[in-house]
């Protein structure tokens, strides 16, 4: 069993994405070619939003996405500590300092109840993460933003796909990003990643960016980056884009399985993912929260089930921003030593969920399923 089965989505569109990598291969335009234009325009309508700029990984969307929002060394980034590092290190990277706020125990994601709490003077921007499967409560935080008048944007690598009260995640705030990595819902063979905004300048912006800084052949008018997406990505992406809506159904259904599996068979040990109202998940993975979560992992190793866990050690404990390390954020140390992911993909049968949740009530019940 695979945690992520790229093999049997790769084996669904081969001849689709044969003819999209030959293309490229024929012409020849293998930065910046005409896929390039092709995978901007798709998505930006998936979403609804004006403009989409490709980039070339999931780091580099947030650090482009705040390059043109002017943030700074002095400015404050209020993000939240349950997300993998490139989150907070694109903040860093820009001269900011991330200013970590506690989650929502149910949703993983940042609780917005306490963001307000944590803005300053130096306050610049905020950027929630859309963790796991589901968008933050994104209207509430809209409206604080607005109240101090700060930009929002929405860190949204696991959330493509997903909806925030009937509005697509990457179409929620000032500039939405989301990574094309392997992992991701919607996945290349590399890494890549998507800024979407509704804003002409700032998207002009962030093209100039992520190509040095360039308005159009070596004339530079701003410090930029090398952060194209490669036209070969940009081709796989496409033929990807086509079954991306049937794969976001179909990881739904997975979901649905294993929920149902698990209120029927555990003992109340094992607490399956929440879906806040309003919200639709995409279900980049699917974690279950256990204080067992050793025990359970170790069985399904045993079982040949993989499991991963997101993410061992908070943000505001990692040795790298060790002045936040007094901080006391209870709900994300918490969940960081109870939360595991179970496999998920597209492709996986039912059959499958139920050899997972079986291994799942074992473990914590010491009854064969």
């Amino acid at each position: 069993m695979q945690l992520i089965d790229l093999a049997a989505e790769h084996a669904r569109i081969r001849p689709e994405i044969d003819r999209r990598i030959n293309a490229v291969l024929a012409h020849g335009k293998y930065i910046m070619g005409p896929e390039i234009d092709e995978l901007e325009e798709k998505p930006a309508d998936y979403i609804n939003t004006r403009h989409a700029v490709t980039v070339s990984s999931g780091t580099d969307v947030l650090v482009i996405a705040l390059f043109p929002l002017e943030i700074g060394p002095g400015d404050e980034v209020i993000t939240s500590p349950c997300s993998f590092i490139a989150t907070a290190e694109a903040i860093t990277l820009v001269g900011a300092t991330p200013v970590f706020v506690d989650i929502d125990p149910a949703t993983y994601n940042i609780d917005p109840q306490r963001i307000e709490l944590a803005i300053t003077d130096n306050t610049r921007a905020i950027m929630p993460v859309s963790l796991y499967r589901e968008c933050a409560d994104y209207d509430t935080i809209n409206e604080i933003a607005a109240r101090h008048a700060v930009p929002v944007i929405e860190d949204g690598a696991q959330g493509l796909g997903a909806t925030h009260n009937g509005r697509p995640s990457c179409g929620l705030t000032t500039i939405g990003c989301t990574s094309f990595f392997p992992s991701k819902p919607l996945d290349g063979y590399g890494d890549g990643g998507a800024c979407f905004t509704n804003d002409d300048t700032r998207a002009q912006r962030m093209r100039e960016i992520r190509v040095h800084g360039q308005a159009r052949r070596y004339h530079h008018t701003r410090i930029g980056v090398n952060g194209r997406l490669d036209t070969l990505q940009a081709a796989i992406l496409l033929a990807k884009f086509d079954i991306f809506p049937d794969e976001i159904e179909r990881r739904q259904q997975v979901a649905e399985t294993y929920t149902r599996l698990i209120n029927e068979q555990t003992d109340g040990s094992v607490t399956p993912p929440h879906l806040a109202a309003g919200n639709t998940s995409a279900y980049a993975q699917y974690s279950i929260r256990t204080q067992r979560r050793d025990t359970v992992q170790e069985a399904l190793k045993e079982h040949g089930i993989p499991t991963a866990v997101h993410y061992p050690v908070p943000l505001h404990r990692q040795p790298v921003f060790e002045q936040t390390a007094s901080v006391e954020l209870k709900a994300s140390d918490q969940a960081a030593e109870e939360v595991i992911s179970l496999p998920m993909h597209p492709y996986l049968e039912a059959s499958d969920a139920e050899q997972v949740i079986s291994a799942v009530h074992t473990a914590v019940t010491g009854i064969p399923a």
